[in-house]
């Protein structure tokens, strides 16, 4: 796809939703690893670490958005071995199959209802995809939804979106409508090399 700096201004300024992001990630499934290593990509192994501090790595997690794997490869070096993920990319999928450490591995679009059934988890991490043209703070009523009462949630919210799309006050909102119970939002690295940040959102499901 070009350069790494032309990789995240196409990526940034993405507009269009689930269909701009499978053609985006069609094109660069093949290469991402390789080029997030690039950019100090660093949200995959800090949210792992942050699920690994506060829940049971025996557990069944979701990775939402899971991308080509990246953050359940994380969450397999931190010791859990029950997790599954959903990605809008099939491409990013296959990737991600490949890492060998999912259970299920299943096509979704994070701006709708997920294909999965209420509580089916007992935690969840989701990294990467709250950002410009992806997905919006409404999955995060989704991904609470699947997961169990108390069971824990880990997110990255990109810096240029926590405030341009509210998610601090869309997160009090969910959490005055008992969907959750917010920890802790501190600003964390994200892109080393490019010098963005992140809001690493802990979440404990309700």
């Amino acid at each position: 796809m070009g350069d790494n700096s032309s990789i995240l201004d196409r990526v940034y300024s993405m507009e269009g939703g689930p269909d701009a992001c499978r053609d985006i990630y069609a094109d660069w499934a093949g290469q991402y690893d390789q080029d997030t290593v690039g950019f100090g990509y660093v949200g995959p192994a800090l949210v792992a670490e942050t699920l690994a501090k506060v829940a049971d790595t025996s557990t069944r997690i979701l990775d939402a958005g899971c991308g080509t794997g990246l953050a359940g490869a994380e969450l397999a070096k931190q010791g859990f071995t029950r997790i599954d993920g959903i990605d809008v990319s099939p491409e990013m999928l296959e990737e991600a199959r490949g890492k060998g450490v999912y259970g299920e591995l299943a096509e979704a679009d994070m701006t709708r209802r997920f294909p999965l059934e209420d509580d089916a988890y007992d935690g969840a991490v989701c990294v990467g995809v709250f950002t410009n043209g992806h997905v919006g703070p409404d999955a995060i009523r989704e991904i609470a939804r699947v997961v169990k009462p108390g069971g824990m949630i880990v997110a990255t919210v990109h810096e240029n979106v926590w405030d341009k799309e509210g998610y601090a006050g869309e997160l009090k909102k969910m959490e005055a409508d008992g969907v959750l119970k917010v920890h802790e939002t501190p600003v964390a690295p994200y892109h080393l090399k490019e010098g963005y940040e992140c809001r690493l959102c802990v979440l404990e499901a309700r």
